[in-house]
């Protein structure tokens, strides 16, 4: 009876502990890996990642900071989450629909050793609060770029808002920059929009006007 009380102890033993293992490794992935949407849609774009050079280019647009909190919509690889927190020791959020892109950027951020500053969610960025971020960096559509402007308006006064070869249709930006990236021979052009948003003069429609007055 001793022997079998001893042997089922130690069954019983093992049993525990390879439950109390199975218990900590999901909770050290779950710490790891952000938890998915319940009902996540089809990406709006197709993954183009910005050249290294641009992305360095759109920080300096920004007049980052280390107290500065990037949320850069659509993170791709991560790699410009991963700039703003290397150079400037600055907190960073990257949101990508796509979980094969979120992986990677998880996999960039680990890479560079700087899971202190970064988090990497996949998220619908047309549902995200926004209102954290003191810059927001962008690479999408016109159109999607457009859809953004009520999350955008929300945003603390002095915000700026970054995009790569895109504008905002209808809302003047505060700088162009045009440049030709050495790492893939092509010309760029990079966005800074302050908040609020500024909308744009109606001059075209004015020249419009003016051009259809009878001439006497």
């Amino acid at each position: 009876m001793r022997r079998f009380a001893l042997s089922s102890l130690v069954v019983c033993g093992v049993v525990v502990g390879v439950l109390l293992c199975s218990a900590r490794g999901r909770l050290n992935l779950a710490q790891e890996v952000p938890r998915q949407n319940a009902a996540v849609r089809e990406p709006d774009v197709v993954f183009v990642p910005t050249p290294n050079d641009v992305v360095d280019d759109m920080l300096w647009m920004a007049r980052l900071t280390r107290g500065d909190i990037v949320y850069d919509l659509g993170c791709g690889d991560g790699r410009i989450v991963v700039a703003a927190a290397k150079r400037y020791g600055c907190k960073a959020h990257g949101f990508d629909i796509d979980p094969e892109r979120v992986r990677e950027s998880i996999d960039n951020v680990k890479k560079n050793r700087l899971e202190h500053l970064i988090r990497i969610e996949q998220k619908d960025i047309f549902e995200l609060d926004l209102t954290p971020a003191s810059v927001v960096t962008l690479y999408l559509l016109p159109e999607l770029n457009v859809k953004l402007v009520p999350q955008l308006q929300r945003l603390r006064p002095g915000t700026r808002v970054v995009s790569h070869d895109f504008d905002i249709e209808g809302y003047k930006p505060d700088r162009i920059l045009y440049l030709t990236s050495k790492e893939d021979q092509m010309e760029h052009t990079v966005f800074l929009w302050t908040i609020p948003l500024k909308k744009e003069e109606l001059q075209e429609e004015n020249n419009a006007d003016a051009a259809a007055e009878p001439v006497e």
